[in-house]
């Protein structure tokens, strides 16, 4: 049998483009425990005066996290905005439909502008296009962004905000092809009322960014027809398409688990197709940009959701959506994540859906602790070194396939130049679940670059799990790598993700 190995090369003048930062973006959707006893917990030992765990608060900007969604998600096609601003003892309780939950409205919009400010995070806001519509969607622009002398900015003045939020980035609804979705509609009747809304939006604010909704996932049977055909009314005035995808291994088939952020690059490249499409029959000038705000492993609760919504329903924070994520998981975080890297010149923002105790990498226990899931640490790796210029990778890996999956590549990797902090940061993981895999790298227009440190997660076990007692999986330092005369050689251990950080000697 022939030996495995991996080989690539980077250049300094082989760029993809810039990263935007906000592809490290995450979600914080009023579901389960995310919001309540997740990022806001009165009377908890780490709260501060507002309310906020500031134990998560570290947490949070730990991950360094550029950009964080908001309100939803399912929740917010039928969000009332209105019901989580004033005086907090006048904010009515509402019966939650998306999640079948009670909304106390504790912790409404300006409550959390401000936690994403202490966390240092832009919001990413959605408006609610499946119960309500244009007049709701500008009212609440002109809440936030306007300065002041209309009703809703003196209302927002009134509520002890003076300054405007300045929230640049907007969602035109969610998930709007999904029949679960509350005020569905069809990809002509969801075009229409985008192209209404977000027109109105850019009258009031020019400057704001717009996301239109792309399909729900490539399991629609409408996709990609849902993407031409929304863009041809939305192109002029929005920037983004979203794309969500969620992936499981139900089946316990880690080599065909590990093999699907094939799916996501394919995902990313019909849906560039689908944007250019439409671009060229508008005769347009300008690139539909994607923003991937929903991505994650998501199948360990499923079944515990379905029984806490259908037979106990309306509870304040119940437990949902609760994945408690294996070793194996953050293998596929971190080929998601390269995959995102890859293809920068388009993927201008991504969320990893969702922040805290909601299919999530931070995790807290009501009167205890927060701590990190698996996960938490490639999210973690990528947003603190994978800023700067992504690097086109040459590589060549010997192959496998799965049960679903021809020519998986062995090692799938890929560079990225920092250039103000003059490093190049160097992601990869081998899927190989049984042999560590010799990989070189030229580096060799990188003159005089040492290794910094080559950071790993391994695990003999794949079903390894953190918890809050015990951070059974946690990144190790690997020794062995070395820079020879522009050649990067290392080990890399089987079922591994890797960072290797390279800089000036």
């Amino acid at each position: 049998m022939a030996k495995k190995y991996a080989k690539m090369v980077v250049d300094k003048d082989f760029k993809i483009a810039e990263i935007d930062k906000r592809i490290y973006g995450s979600f914080v959707e009023h579901l389960g425990r995310a919001v309540y006893e997740g990022i806001y917990q009165p009377g908890h030992k780490s709260a501060d005066d507002h309310g906020f765990r500031r134990d998560v608060m570290d947490l949070v900007k730990e991950l360094e996290v550029p950009i964080i969604r908001y309100p939803g998600g399912n929740f917010v096609s039928n969000y009332f905005w209105e019901d989580g601003v004033g005086p907090l003892a006048e904010r009515p309780k509402r019966l939650e439909l998306a999640w079948r939950s009670l909304e106390t409205n504790d912790v409404g919009l300006n409550e959390f502008a401000k936690w994403s400010a202490f966390v240092g995070s832009e919001v990413m806001m959605a408006v609610n296009l499946g119960t309500r519509g244009v007049s709701d969607a500008c009212n609440l622009l002109e809440y936030c962004n306007h300065t002041a002398g209309t009703k809703y900015s003196d209302l927002r003045i009134k509520h002890g905000v003076k300054e405007p939020h300045k929230i640049k980035t907007w969602c035109l609804g969610n998930e709007m092809d999904g029949p679960w979705q509350l005020g569905s509609k069809t990809p002509v009747e969801y075009g229409r009322i985008a192209y209404e809304t977000a027109k109105a939006m850019k009258l009031i604010d020019p400057d704001i960014e717009l996301v239109s909704c792309g399909s729900s996932g490539t399991f629609m049977k409408s996709f990609p027809e849902w993407e031409a055909v929304t863009l041809e009314h939305t192109y002029e005035h929005v920037d983004f398409v979203s794309l969500h995808q969620y992936f499981g291994n139900a089946d316990k088939d880690t080599s065909n688990f590990l093999a699907k952020s094939m799916e996501t690059d394919h995902f990313i490249k019909t849906v560039i197709a689908t944007c250019d499409y439409v671009k060229a029959k508008k005769r347009g000038k300008k690139n539909i940009n994607l923003s991937f705000d929903e991505w994650n492993v998501w199948y360990h609760s499923n079944q515990a959701d379905q029984d806490i919504m259908k037979k106990n329903p309306w509870q304040k924070a119940p437990g949902l959506l609760e994945d408690i994520y294996t070793f194996e998981d953050a293998l596929l975080v971190g080929l998601m994540l390269i995959t995102f890297i890859k293809h920068a010149d388009r993927v201008k923002m991504a969320c990893l859906a969702q922040l805290v105790n909601v299919i999530a990498p931070i995790m807290t226990e009501a009167d205890g602790p927060a701590w990190k899931q698996t996960i938490f640490y490639p999210y973690l790796h990528a947003s603190k070194f994978g800023r700067g210029i992504a690097l086109q990778p040459v590589l060549y890996s010997t192959k496998h396939d799965t049960k679903d999956y021809t020519d998986v590549n062995d090692v799938e990797s890929v560079a990225v130049y920092n250039e103000e902090r003059d490093e190049v940061t160097i992601f990869a993981v081998n899927r190989d679940l049984q042999d560590a895999i010799d990989f070189s790298c030229d580096v060799r227009s990188f003159e005089n670059f040492e290794v910094i440190e080559h950071i790993m997660l391994a695990e003999d076990d794949l079903l390894l799990v953190n918890s809050a007692v015990k951070q059974a999986v946690a990144p190790k330092q690997q020794n062995t790598t070395t820079v020879e005369g522009g050649i990067l050689t290392t080990s890399l251990m089987k079922a591994s993700w890797n960072v290797i950080r390279l800089g000036k000697k």
